[in-house]
């Protein structure tokens, strides 16, 4: 979706009429969903629209609209104790370098963050975390290779607990959405991290990769069953062509985007914005 406003409309303006027909199926291929795409077409028809600018300008306030205008990005940590995040998604979607960002820019902030490195099954999970706290000076948690990841965040968040840390990110195994067995993996986390505070985990986020495209829809649907989420972040916004996923995954699911990452750098993980997402966009 990146540059995809400014190639329709360079698009629309050559076209002596508006194909409606082929503008539903850029649309629909940008992964901005069906739900959202055709009333929106069917209004600009009624309309009998024409002029290309005001097309676009239209389509983009509705794509802003598709999410709430103000968005919580992270709990505030309660009754002295931290407050637990865990990141989930599949293999590739950056999941492990959003956990750091995420604990730089609540370190930035003055918070006291622990990371735990959660993905025991991947050992370079762990190694790549742990070269990510050492650059930004983030304490992090480690357990043994292969250990149960509910255990290594059990014994995190004994740690967070006894250190006075304000939150608790854990990284956990990249999964494919479709392995039931991993799904219960989650299950088995939560109820560890519950433990110690009945509260825990207190976020749930999904971590998915803008160029995914629509299959991310699936992963939402399928990682919403397994765990609840409560939130979505929306990672490689800096050369997508698939960024609008993030408007179907609201619309169906109404999980709402909480960070975008733009960049490698530890600095290019940003509190989502509508308008500043649709300007990421184009």
């Amino acid at each position: 979706m990146a540059n995809f406003f400014n190639k329709l409309i360079d698009k629309l303006l050559g076209e002596p009429q508006i194909n409606w027909d082929e503008l539903e199926a850029d649309l629909i291929a940008a992964d901005v969903g069906a739900a959202r795409v055709l009333p929106m077409l069917d209004e600009l028809r009624e309309r009998d629209e024409q002029d290309a600018c005001e097309i676009v300008d239209y389509i983009k306030e509705r794509l802003a609209t598709a999410f709430p205008k103000k968005v919580t990005p992270i709990p505030t940590p309660r009754d002295g104790k931290p407050c637990v995040i865990l990141l989930v998604g599949v293999n590739g979607a950056g999941k492990t370098t959003t956990c750091a960002k995420l604990a730089h820019y609540l370190q930035q902030k003055g918070e006291r963050v622990l990371l735990a490195a959660a993905d025991t099954f991947r050992a370079a999970a762990v190694e790549q975390l742990e070269r990510w706290a050492e650059q930004l000076h983030i304490p992090l948690f480690k357990g043994q290779p292969n250990q149960d990841p509910a255990s290594v965040c059990y014994e995190a968040h004994t740690r967070a607990l006894r250190e006075g840390m304000h939150y608790l990110i854990c990284d956990t195994a990249g999964r494919l959405h479709t392995r039931h067995n991993l799904m219960e993996e989650l299950t088995k986390i939560r109820r560890s991290l519950s433990k110690q505070d009945p509260a825990a985990p207190h976020s749930c986020y999904l971590v998915v990769d803008a160029t995914t495209g629509s299959n991310a829809l699936m992963q939402a649907r399928e990682f919403h069953k397994a765990t609840p989420l409560d939130g979505l972040i929306i990672t490689k916004l800096d050369g997508s062509g698939k960024g609008g996923v993030a408007v179907a995954i609201q619309d169906e699911l109404k999980i709402s985007p909480v960070f975008m990452g733009t960049g490698e750098r530890a600095d290019d993980l940003h509190p989502f914005d509508p308008q500043s997402y649709i300007d990421t966009l184009l």
